[in-house]
């Protein structure tokens, strides 16, 4: 039956989605004629300018209408519109950004550099360098440490605004905002570190880290927002009259108005008025100067003479400051110039006034003002990027060239805006434009390579390979040998196939193989052999997803959907992504498993709410509402129930299923977003996680609510007093399970001695009782049952852990199990891990744990199971490799930990390593392996330990 179903599917005649049309093809060459332009000609951003144009847009709106009423019409008639997944439509994308052939290596150089930042490079730079060597390890903790540390070593205003605007951009701070205010440009929200602070960030002199000026009235001073009507009116408020005025001795004529000023005040006002008023010229002599061609109002003058006077612009109107701010650029004042510029920064509030300001800011060379526009531009983004006035300064060669004679043009900056145009828009000439500019700003090394491998892949996904290879060839030739594929790749797309596979090849032989080099060199083979190299991909590599995709879409070409499932299942089983389950949810379909397949969707948007399924073709909202006919449906009583059921099996995918069923019939909880956001916790999507603790935020309808989602907001991004601040806010408005709860997780988060831990299970206690679900409940019994442990209060500690195995709080299993252990009650340990992983559907680290409570045989079997279902828990390898050592297979164990290291670089494999090449007396690759370490965590205190000590005995080495 299932055979002529698959027969049935590949004789349908199916149409393929819409094909998108291709924008504009982007001159490569620009980059390098726009900096050959005349630096004594003026830019002019005022001239006519588009992004992409209209008739592309009107194209490309018809074929999606098209597209899109096309599906609806297909759906109707099958649940498998587009037939079977194609193995050339998973194809891995070359990742766009520096991956180093050798980690190890690179973390070390990186730390050395760093180390020695002293002797006079930029630690800015440096950290910026870390943060792109360490994203391929796509850990958000690392990354968003390495911008504070950068952000902390900002030498200007200009890197520290850009670096502020990063930084709160990786936590989408106003994302999904219901009221967006205007103030959240000029000052932090209750979730901003200090080290975002846009009042902190224009201020040239330092604050404390953990002050903030929006906080304390200091620092920076914003007045009133630009009011249009009075920079655009001619008349101007009169000056007030002083009560002491004194008598002017020169008079500057100007039409047929006189202002009287004092010759020594605007003498002083700048060398070229001394020289004229004092360096014997015909003025020296005169009392009254004619003025008049000077490009200043009489009322302009008066105000001179009033800031000569008071040295104040605090009455000045906006259009008397700009008119000021000119005066001071043609003589030289630059005093005057400070505070017009400081007066005018002040001004900018909002988008609007940054665009009205920032030509004339650019224009006068205005550095405050235009970094006020600027910060603004940043804080604003993605939005941004669709604003032409706004556009045309940031991406375009001229807008670079102004941007850079107001010191605002960085590699940091056009680093910053090409991230942020990629992950909207590969594709776009926004994004192209902005890695030119990032090309520009460049120096030779690493920023080189990195501009040049990422202007590759973006002309690699537009489809212009001539131009892809070339940039890769470039970054190739600047020092990245990754780029290598991108080179192979945009050769494969030009038809040379077999061009492609010698220069995979030869990179394997060139370099110590990896498993991405053997899955590149799998697209150019077919087979037998193409298997092979994808069995050798994911044996250096487990976490590459395309082998396990590419495997499962051939075993269904053979009819052999059930092994498919299994071989997708693999790989989800420690690693969720969209792609994976969205091949499972094919794969159900062709089963006719209709909840299966419904359960994989939902889970499919709640990660990506816009993702497209079957290849990009059809919007996973719509596949929804058509599998929601197939199967029975659930109202939110039955939903609860099922969520129960789940959240107890341990199926996190099952459970963040449920959630979003149940969002689709109350979209507005609250509660429910924050569930949402601990299972995508659980699954190590990060980014989703915070993305629905934000909307959990931004639906509370009461603000002790609004306060405790604020304070995990503060909690996940590293800061914790923030967080504890927070929950007890909300304590003094309302107790709640979920406040008690966060203070009681914050606190417990520290080293706790005796009085500390009491306090938190008192903590723990006060939320259990109050109103709450087991599912919570749960949780914090078992987190008071840990605390207990920690106590070595183990009766007190059963208690608690059987309490919540009594409301199904699965995970209980494994504290009890600790405390059977600490009793001495071995057994009983081993089985109560056998309970949990019979119950739990993901039991990897269930495992991992029992083969604390066996002999080493049985404990060697529990942790290669633990390894074949998530080979990217570390504890399995550290095991084996220290059981290796006790039997004095030094070199055994060495590899046993570098298999590890060499797909997941890990602080605990890398200090382990360290610590046996110490053992073995080889101190060199325990300097190595040590300064790598470092570079993930500079503060890891064992691994300086072992640093220092081998650091003091290489010198004696080598005079030996």
């Amino acid at each position: 039956m299932q055979n002529n179903f698959l027969t049935t599917i590949r004789s349908l005649k199916l149409i393929d989605g819409c094909k998108g049309t291709q924008v504009y093809a982007f001159n490569p060459s620009s980059a390098a004629s726009s900096s050959s332009s005349s630096s004594s000609e003026k830019p002019n951003l005022r001239s006519s300018f588009s992004l992409r144009s209209k008739s592309i847009q009107q194209n490309q709106d018809h074929n999606h209408h098209h597209h899109h009423k096309h599906s609806a019409s297909i759906i109707i008639d099958s649940l498998l519109p587009f037939g079977l997944p194609s193995p050339e439509r998973i194809e891995p994308p070359v990742d766009p950004f520096l991956r180093p052939v050798d980690p190890v290596s690179s973390f070390c150089s990186s730390f050395r550099s760093l180390s020695d930042a002293a002797t006079g490079a930029n630690p800015c730079n440096l950290h910026l360098e870390q943060y792109s060597l360490l994203r391929f390890l796509s850990d958000p903790k690392l990354l968003r440490r390495c911008l504070r540390s950068a952000r902390l070593h900002a030498p200007d205003v200009h890197h520290k605004l850009v670096l502020s605007a990063w930084l709160r951009f990786e936590r989408r701070e106003d994302e999904h905002l219901r009221s967006p205010k205007p103030s959240s440009l000029l000052s932090c929200s209750p979730t901003s570190p200090p080290l975002e602070c846009p009042r902190a960030a224009l201020s040239p002199s330092p604050f404390p880290l953990d002050s903030c000026p929006c906080n304390n009235n200091g620092g920076y001073k914003q007045t009133n927002s630009v009011d249009l009507d009075i920079v655009d009116q001619e008349e101007e408020l009169e000056l007030e009259e002083e009560e002491e005025e004194e008598e002017g001795d020169v008079w500057f004529c100007i039409g047929d108005d006189e202002v009287a000023c004092v010759r020594h005040r605007i003498a002083s006002l700048s060398q070229p008025f001394s020289t004229l008023l004092y360096g014997g010229f015909a003025e020296t002599r005169r009392d009254r100067i004619n003025f008049t061609h000077n490009n200043i109002s009489a009322k302009g003058m008066r105000a001179v003479h009033e800031f000569t006077r008071s040295g104040s612009l605090s009455d000045f109107t906006p259009k008397t400051v700009m008119e000021l701010l000119c005066f001071a650029n043609k003589f030289c004042c630059e005093g005057l110039k400070s505070a017009c510029d400081a007066k005018l920064a002040g001004l900018v509030r909002s988008v609007e006034d940054a665009v009205l300001l920032v030509e004339f800011g650019l224009d006068e060379t205005a550095h405050l003002l235009v970094a006020a526009c600027l910060q603004v531009f940043l804080r604003e983004l993605p939005k941004s990027l669709n604003d032409p006035e706004i556009t045309k300064i940031l991406c375009t060669p001229e807008g670079r060239e102004c941007l850079e004679a107001a010191g605002h043009a960085s590699f940091a900056l056009y680093y910053f805006l090409s991230q942020v145009a990629m992950e909207e828009d590969m594709r776009s000439n926004t994004t192209v434009m902005l890695l030119e500019r990032l090309g520009e700003c460049a120096s030779p090394g690493w920023q080189r390579q990195l501009a040049t491998h990422q202007l590759g892949c973006v002309m690699l996904e537009r489809g212009e390979f001539k131009d892809a290879q070339k940039w890769f060839q470039e970054a190739v030739t600047q020092g990245h040998v990754y780029s290598l594929i991108g080179v192979a790749r945009a050769k494969f797309k030009k038809g040379h196939k077999y061009s492609a596979y010698k220069l995979t090849s030869s990179l394997l032989h060139e370099h110590n193989p990896a498993g991405w080099m053997y899955q590149e060199r799998s697209l150019y083979c077919s087979g037998k052999e193409k298997l092979m190299d994808l069995r050798v991909a994911t044996e250096l590599d487990p976490a590459l997803s395309y082998p396990y995709k590419y495997r499962a879409i051939a075993l269904v070409e053979e009819d052999k959907v059930g092994a498919a499932v299994a071989e997708i299942n693999k790989i989800l089983g420690f690693k969720v992504s969209a792609d994976c389950l969205e091949l499972r949810a094919w794969f159900s379909l062709i089963l006719n498993n209709h909840e299966s397949a419904l359960q994989d969707i939902r889970a499919i948007m709640t990660l990506d709410p816009g993702y497209m399924i079957f290849h990009g073709r059809l919007p996973g909202d719509q596949m929804i509402e058509l599998l929601r006919q197939h199967v029975h449906q659930w109202d939110m009583a039955d939903c609860w129930m099922q969520l129960y059921d789940r959240w107890s099996a341990v199926d996190d995918i099952g459970s963040l299923a449920v959630v979003h069923q149940m969002l689709a019939k109350e979209p507005g909880s609250s509660s429910l977003r924050f569930r949402q956001s601990l299972l995508l916790l659980r699954l190590n999507c990060q980014k989703a996680a915070m993305h629905s603790l934000r909307l959990a935020r931004n639906h509370s309808q009461h603000e002790h609510e609004r306060l405790v989602y604020e304070g995990w907001i503060l909690y996940d991004t590293g800061h914790r007093k923030e967080a504890l601040a927070k929950a007890e806010e909300s304590i003094a408005l309302q107790r709640s399970f979920e406040a008690f709860f966060l203070k009681a997780y914050a606190l417990a988060d520290a080293s706790l001695d005796q009085s500390s831990s009491s306090y938190v299970i008192q903590l723990l206690e006060q939320a259990n009782s109050c109103a709450s679900d087991n599912l919570r409940k749960g949780q914090a019994y078992n987190n008071m049952g840990s605390v207990y442990v920690d106590c070595d209060m183990l009766d007190e500690a059963a208690e608690c852990y059987l309490k919540a195995l009594g409301i199904k709080h699965t995970r209980a299993h494994q504290g009890l199990a600790r405390v059977y252990y600490l009793k001495h009650q071995k057994k009983s340990a081993y089985d109560e891990m056998t309970k949990l992983i019979e119950k739990a559907k993901n039991n990897a680290s269930a495992y991992e744990k029992r083969s604390e409570y066996c002999e080493r045989d049985m404990a060697q079997s529990d942790l290669n199971m633990a390894t074949y279902l998530d080979p990217l828990r570390t504890y399995p390898y550290r095991y084996r490799a220290a059981v290796l050592m006790d039997e004095r297979k030094e070199e055994e164990a060495i590899t046993e930990l570098s298999r590890a290291i060499s797909f997941k670089p890990d602080l605990q494999l890398l200090h382990l390593r360290a610590a046996f090449y110490d053992s073995m007396g080889n101190t060199a690759s325990t300097l190595r392996d040590c300064e790598a370490a470092l570079c993930l965590d500079p503060n890891h205190v064992d691994t300086l330990e072992l640093y220092n000590k081998a650091s003091n005995r290489a010198p004696d080495e080598q005079t030996t």
